[in-house]
C-alpha cells in the first residue's frame, strides 16, 4: 500500500508588500509548519512554492499558491490531481472576516463565504468537500474595528501589533492541530482547534 498523501495549502498573495497582511495569514502558518520540520517553501512548481514533509509516515505537500488570491485554486488543483490527493486530505488555511481576530476554526466543508481564494478552489477542484482552517481577522464595523475602512483595504493592510502577537502566541497550538488532522483525522483536530476563541 502506498503512503497517504495530504495537501496543506496556505492562502495569500505573493510579493513582499503583502507579507504581513491579514489576507496572508495562511502563508504565515504554512511557513511556520514547514519551519517546524526544518524545511521551507522554496521549490516552485505549477505557480506555487512548496515543500514535502512527512508526518506520521504520511506524505505532506505544503503549498503557497503564487497565482494571487483570486486564482488560488489553479495550482492547488494541479497538485491534487498530479499527486492523486483525495479531497478529504486537502486542508486550506485562510483568513476569515466573519470571525474575530485570533479565533481559529476547522471546518470539513462549506461555501466560499465571500472569500475569493476559496471560491477559486471550489471552482478548480469541482467540489466544496475539502477542509478549511479559518483564522479570524475581524470585519470593519464590528468588534471595535473602524467601519470606514473598506474591506479590500482592510484585508490588504498589515496585522496590528496586537493581532500579530496573538497569532504568534497561538501558532504552536495551530500547528499541533494541523498535525492532529494528519495523524488522527479531522474530528480530533476540531476538538482542539475549535476551542480557540
Amino acid at each position: 500500500m502506498s503512503e497517504e498523501a495530504y495537501l496543506i495549502a496556505g492562502l495569500g498573495n505573493p510579493g513582499s508588500k503583502y507579507d504581513d497582511t491579514r489576507h496572508n495569514v495562511g502563508f504565515q502558518i504554512v511557513d511556520a509548519l514547514a519551519g517546524r520540520y526544518g524545511d521551507s517553501l522554496t521549490a516552485d512548481k505549477w505557480d506555487a512554492l512548496h515543500c514535502r514533509i512527512t508526518i506520521a509516515g504520511k506524505r505532506i505537500y505544503i503549498l503557497k499558491p503564487q497565482s494571487f488570491m483570486n486564482r488560488s485554486g489553479v495550482p492547488i488543483a494541479r497538485f491534487a490531481q498530479f499527486f492523486k490527493i483525495v479531497e478529504d486530505r486537502i486542508l486550506v488555511i485562510h483568513d476569515d472576516l466573519d470571525m474575530h481576530p485570533g479565533r481559529i476554526k476547522l471546518a470539513a466543508t462549506g461555501g466560499a463565504g465571500g472569500h475569493n481564494g476559496i471560491r477559486s478552489i471550489i471552482q478548480s477542484l469541482g467540489t466544496k468537500n475539502f477542509h478549511r482552517l479559518k483564522v479570524g481577522i475581524g470585519r470593519p464595523g464590528q468588534n471595535g474595528i473602524h467601519a470606514d475602512i473598506p474591506v479590500e483595504r482592510f484585508v490588504l493592510s498589515p496585522l496590528s501589533q496586537d493581532e500579530q502577537q496573538l497569532l504568534d502566541k497561538r501558532m504552536d497550538t495551530v500547528l499541533d492541530g494541523v498535525e492532529d488532522f494528519v495523524r488522527s483525522g479531522s474530528q480530533k483536530a476540531m476538538n482542539g482547534l475549535n476551542s480557540i476563541k
